[in-house]
């Protein structure tokens, strides 16, 4: 993916878009930090891949347990979060941090599911009550699917940055 960057950002085709982009400064700036953090964003969005199969696993699982089984909201959500969360490790693990294989399991499990249960708090609380809300106007079961998606979007970012900082640390 730094290669594709890199292409786009010195190719004499792409020269007058990159041109009038520059004649902004904030749009100059945010080009300029996505050229020279290309690794980190390279990062980011196999972060964001490995997060949306694990939506997949968290939707499937959610809606099979509250819909099939007559699981609470709360429950299903947990345990489909607590799933998604082994599928996130085990595909950050090898693909988007494949360094992290270095160091020991035994170190990074605990501190990712430590940072994705303080995550599974903010996942539920914005779940359960963004449902309530958009129960009153959202039919049954887009609305607890609608707040779903919202709130993994918000646990994208606290998951990411917190696990870069912290479980993913000094790995360049």
């Amino acid at each position: 993916m730094p290669n594709l960057i890199e292409l786009a950002y010195t190719s004499p085709r792409l020269a007058r878009m990159r041109n009038l982009a520059y004649r902004n400064p904030s749009l100059a700036k945010l080009l300029d930090l996505i050229y020279n953090n290309a690794k980190e964003l390279e990062r980011f969005i196999k972060f964001a891949i490995v997060g949306a199969v694990g939506a997949v696993v968290d939707f499937s699982i959610l809606n099979l347990m509250h819909k099939v089984f007559s699981w609470s909201l709360l429950a299903s959500n947990s345990l489909s979060f607590t799933c998604a969360v082994l599928s996130n490790f085990t595909w950050n693990r090898l693909w988007t941090f494949p360094e992290s294989r270095e160091r020991p399991i035994r170190t990074q499990l605990p501190q990712f599911a430590l940072v994705n249960l303080i995550g599974l708090g903010i996942n539920n609380l914005v779940l359960v009550n963004l449902a309530m809300l958009f129960g009153r106007f959202i039919p049954d079961p887009f609305d607890y699917n609608l707040a779903k998606a919202i709130a993994i979007v918000i646990v994208l970012f606290w998951n990411f940055g917190i696990n870069r900082i912290w479980t993913y640390r000094g790995i360049k």
